[in-house]
């Protein structure tokens, strides 16, 4: 047990909520144990429920967790949601997937990234083919990795990157930093070597309870980029996908499209120029599914400061100590980011989620993945 870790929210608790609504609900349960455990040794899964026919086909997925800590507000929309659907009955052929907390470790122990430090929204990549090489992240390595959280070389480390920020820009930089590495394990925004636990799991459970369908939409939820509670909707892809125009029409001004890649930019805070996200995986894991790939990326805190803070767990999981009051301090700081206490926030983003999910329920039977319409 580390005294570092607050005991609420928790991975433990959120688990036992979720399989609760999912069991009011009627929904058929399965579980993806992980081989690790939490910061109190509690054991670690994927839980997923299947409210409505098996066989439907057409599927509403909403996945949270894909980072960690921010899995906290996926996973609450997830446990109301069950909790409304328990007392309504779905359109016909059409059933409802919650993929809960894909990244159980980073939930637990209160993370972003997953157990091997590696942001899972960079990892589903080819590993059999060249990895991509962000050398320009190689100058800046030396801020994430500093061994103080203190005195002069944390300030050395601050001020290579506020020289790097006032020389071409804080944009400039994050589409730099957030663009994912692949040679660095102790980094930020490390992409792996190969596929972690997290990926080859989704991919069963997209096998599992996809491969069936005719028409899809997935929802993976986020937390941390844009204005403070504001729930952005984006579909987010290395090009357009067949499905694209349908997910336009449904949604309309509401989705923002972003297509990513070396060149690209995006002022939404999230990064465009990353590889390996989850929505193009889940695109190329199911291309006879007329699917639509969502993200409901809710704002929180200024970047600068989240971003601060993230050097600050970083430092923590590298060269600190997970049961002294300081990690206690760093831990409470980085939920904040992503999951903030005030209650207004919490309201918002669960009413604007439900909005979406609500529209696609209503527009998933009438979508013909033979037309495109």
């Amino acid at each position: 047990m580390h005294a570092g870790f607050p005991t609420l929210p928790s991975f433990a608790h959120q688990r036992e909520q979720f399989l609760a609504a999912a069991n009011a609900a009627g929904a058929r349960l399965s579980e993806y144990r992980h081989p690790l455990r939490g910061p109190f040794g509690e054991p670690l899964s994927t839980d997923v429920a299947l409210l409505g026919d098996p066989q439907a086909k057409r599927v509403l997925v909403a996945l949270s967790g894909t980072h960690g800590v921010e899995g906290f507000y996926g996973s609450d929309c997830q446990i109301k949601w069950l909790q409304t659907l328990g007392n309504t009955p779905l359109p016909a052929d059409v059933a409802v997937l919650m993929i809960h907390l894909i990244n159980p470790w980073g939930t637990a122990w209160m993370r972003r990234v997953n157990e091997d430090n590696i942001d899972l929204n960079r990892n589903h990549l080819d590993f059999s083919q060249a990895l991509p090489d962000n050398q320009p992240y190689e100058a800046l390595h030396p801020v994430y990795t500093c061994a103080h959280l203190h005195g002069p070389q944390r300030e050395q480390a601050d001020a290579l990157l506020n020289q790097r920020i006032r020389a071409e820009g804080w944009s400039a930089v994050m589409s730099i930093v957030e663009a994912g590495q692949y040679r660095h394990p102790d980094g930020l925004f490390y992409g792996g070597q190969s596929p972690a636990w997290s990926n080859t799991t989704l991919h069963t459970i997209l096998h599992t309870h996809l491969a069936h369908s005719d028409v899809a939409m997935c929802f993976d939820l986020h937390t941390g980029a844009g204005d403070y509670g504001h729930p952005m909707l984006m579909t987010i892809a290395q090009s357009a996908y067949p499905a694209l125009r349908d997910a336009q029409a449904i949604y309309g001004p509401w989705l923002y499209t972003l297509m990513t890649g070396a060149g690209s930019h995006s002022d939404t805070g999230v990064a465009a120029t990353a590889t390996g996200y989850t929505s193009q995986a889940i695109l190329n894991a199911l291309p006879h599914v007329h699917l639509m790939p969502f993200v409901i990326e809710c704002g929180t805190y200024p970047g600068e400061q989240v971003h601060t803070v993230l050097r600050n767990d970083q430092w923590l999981h590298l060269h600190g100590d997970l049961d002294d009051k300081i990690a206690a301090h760093i831990k409470r700081e980085l939920v904040e980011q992503f999951y903030p206490a005030d209650p207004d926030w919490q309201d918002v983003v669960w009413l604007r989620t439900r909005h979406i999910w609500e529209r696609a329920l209503s527009a998933l039977p009438h979508l013909r993945p033979d037309t495109g319409h």
